[in-house]
């Protein structure tokens, strides 16, 4: 009789045996330091938390260009390279794998958190509902500037300079950031590309950048060290898709031609149909990818366990649940009560929320 499988049993992903399903959520808690380099505060709240089978880090700008929010870190200056460098050999003396994630947010920003306050880029020239978090506060998001056909190529080229630098900073692997209304999620929702181009109309053109962003960053990483995300009903960022499920359907599709080391689907919006368009179940993309599936949106360990019983995910990346408890694995596997989140210190701030939630080991 085979053992149920649970987020506590191993897995290979690519090439790397892991020890759990665990994964820490790609979390942005806007604490770089200066130049939206990495700290040693950042350096602490990693290592607390390297008991995860994996972690993908927080959102990671590839350019000055990409920026859309106060001190969040970046991977495209030497000085956040070696800033990343002590988190990646502190979690590895941990015995932890850590992959970066590469971030563009496109639309998304702000001309105050752009270099010589230029308008944000995106696939087309449409002004997103909402406000940008800015280092004044709060402003109403701008219309973007729609990029030209001929800046596509640079884009691509930042994506794959930032994988380079990943590699030099000493990851484990990358995961490019597709999802939750950042560039390349509005380049394949058709709410936010109006273009006419090859890189606009039907799901094939809308698809385009993230393939071409995939190939580069898998010239650097390989593609076993390469994951990627996607967030199909995810209303954030003022994002819709009139027919997700094709288009996701699609994409999910197309991406398996690289050979990646896994798919991340967020679930979010699943509860909310009709803001980001028609509703679909995402199992469906489940079964057409034909790799690692790891999945994420407000799982507990019952839930996570059903998944994975049903055959549903691989993997289960958990955020708050990692927020609050650096040793979650030790407590699903013990059965010892979790610590309670503190939204208010999710974004921002210092110390408090961020790296003093005990371990078991500290009581």
């Amino acid at each position: 009789m085979h053992t149920a499988v649970t987020v506590l049993s191993p897995i290979q992903l690519g090439s790397y045996e892991l020890p759990n399903r665990m994964v820490l959520a790609p979390l942005t808690r806007n604490r770089a330091g200066q130049g939206n380099v990495p700290q040693p505060l950042n350096v602490e709240y990693y290592t607390q938390r390297a008991s995860a089978g994996l972690i993908i880090t927080e959102a990671s700008q590839v350019s000055p260009q990409g920026v859309g929010y106060p001190a969040t870190p970046g991977i495209h200056s030497q000085e956040q390279v070696a800033g990343w460098r002590h988190i990646t050999a502190a979690v590895h003396a941990q015995g932890g794998r850590i992959f970066l994630q590469l971030w563009h947010v496109g639309r998304i920003s702000h001309p105050s958190l752009q270099p010589d306050g230029a308008l944000p880029l995106a696939p087309s020239a449409i002004k997103p509902a909402g406000q940008a978090v800015t280092y004044e506060g709060l402003k109403d998001f701008v219309t973007p500037r729609a990029l030209g056909l001929a800046e596509i190529p640079d884009i691509i080229e930042q994506y794959r300079r930032g994988a380079e630098n990943a590699l030099a900073a000493g990851f484990d692997g990358v995961e490019i950031h597709g999802a939750n209304g950042y560039l390349l999620d509005q380049f394949l929702r058709d709410g936010s590309n109006h273009r006419t181009d090859s890189y606009g109309g039907s799901a094939e053109n809308r698809m385009r950048l993230m393939l071409e962003v995939t190939t580069a960053v898998c010239s650097v990483w390989g593609a076993n060290r390469v994951g990627i995300r996607l967030s199909p009903l995810q209303p954030f960022n003022d994002m819709r898709d009139s027919n997700p499920e094709a288009t996701f359907s699609y994409a999910v599709e197309q991406l398996n031609r690289f050979g990646l080391a896994y798919l991340h689907v967020t679930e979010m919006g699943k509860e909310a149909p009709g803001v980001a368009g028609p509703a679909f179940d995402l199992v469906k993309l489940r079964r057409i990818w034909q790799g690692v599936y790891m999945t994420n949106s407000g799982y507990d360990l019952a839930r996570a366990n059903a998944a994975l019983a049903q055959d549903e995910a691989d993997m289960v990346a958990f955020g708050t649940l990692f927020i609050a408890n650096p040793d979650l694995p030790l407590r699903f596997a013990t059965g010892a009560p979790l610590n309670k989140p503190d939204p208010a210190t999710f974004y921002g701030g210092n110390a408090k929320g961020y790296t003093d939630y005990p371990s078991l080991a500290a009581h």
